[in-house]
């Protein structure tokens, strides 16, 4: 660790026992923004009381990232016209996981998506830290450290002060001799593990992420973790959301999960997807979460 002094890097361990119970109190109307959603929810908690979070407090949060591979066009765009407070990417899958191992194999100080660190950020670190807004991603693959360093590097050269914080934790490899197999998720049935196994990972979830923020991270890696934590994990944190909050947790993964698709639910996977420029279209739900674009993008709707 020594050559991270400023790397807070949070093991699954670690993240176990952070959890923290708060009191009741009354509720109030929340709202959140990502790439640009608003959620507006009273939640009642088990024992019937409710918790206060915020009032019509709004964050929002841009997505530039939906695999590895996306457009490159995304970060500026929502850098310089979002009005963000988050930008997240998700870059991972189980076929990239694959990839990034046989790079790590390799060349050892790789493993994590390039791209990210040289394209997304290098640009536009100094736009990112003049405008405050903070970064989440998945991009660490099975080298998150790695990630981290070279980040690291492009902050130093920029001659910025920011704090990038580690997520650990999902690399399984060092107990695989207490695997010695595993249950098949389509019947139930127990197979042994492959002698040529090279990689083997857990999803993390959103916890960890939502305690790096809470310690002043500016950017945060991970390794493998749920799609859906690069946006939940900001918004646990901006709203102090507990472990059972059960109704806001499931808007805000699903909020997660739409906004980690990037443009594929932003008009991607519309069957005249070329007809939609730009990064961006308008989609709102009564209460739930709001999609918006930036200005001067065009629309599907």
């Amino acid at each position: 660790m020594s050559g991270f002094p400023r790397f807070l890097r949070l093991s699954r361990s670690a993240s176990e026992r952070l959890w923290r119970r708060g009191s009741a109190e009354k509720c109030v109307s929340l709202c959140f923004r990502a790439n640009f959603l608003r959620l507006g929810l009273a939640h009642q908690n088990s024992r019937g009381g409710s918790r206060c979070y915020s009032s019509c407090k709004t964050v929002r949060i841009g997505c530039a990232s939906g695999f590895w591979g996306d457009t490159t066009t995304s970060a500026p765009q929502l850098i310089y016209s979002g009005k963000l407070d988050f930008l997240v990417f998700d870059y991972l899958s189980e076929i990239t996981m694959s990839l990034l191992t046989a790079a790590r194999t390799k060349t050892p100080n790789l493993g994590y998506a390039p791209d990210f660190v040289q394209v997304a950020l290098a640009p536009y670190i100094n736009d990112i830290h003049r405008k405050g807004i903070r970064v989440v991603s998945n991009a660490g693959g099975v080298n998150p450290l790695a990630c981290a360093e070279a980040i690291q590097e492009v902050i130093k050269k920029a001659g910025l002060e920011l704090k990038v914080s580690v997520v650990t934790g999902d690399d399984l490899m060092s107990i695989r001799s207490l695997l010695s197999e595993v249950k098949m998720a389509d019947g139930g049935s127990r197979q042994a593990l492959p002698k040529t196994l090279h990689s083997m990972n857990a999803y993390l979830g959103a916890e960890p992420i939502r305690r790096c923020l809470d310690l002043g991270a500016d950017i945060v890696v991970t390794g493998r973790c749920v799609d859906s934590a690069v946006a939940l994990g900001p918004l646990m944190h901006t709203f102090g959301w507990k472990r059972d909050d059960y109704d806001l947790l499931a808007a805000g993964s699903l909020a997660g999960h739409l906004i980690e698709c990037g443009a594929q639910s932003t008009g991607g996977i519309f069957t005249d997807w070329h007809q939609v420029p730009d990064w961006s279209v308008s989609t709102e739900q009564r209460s739930g979460p709001v999609f918006t674009k930036n200005p001067k993008t065009t629309s599907s709707s």
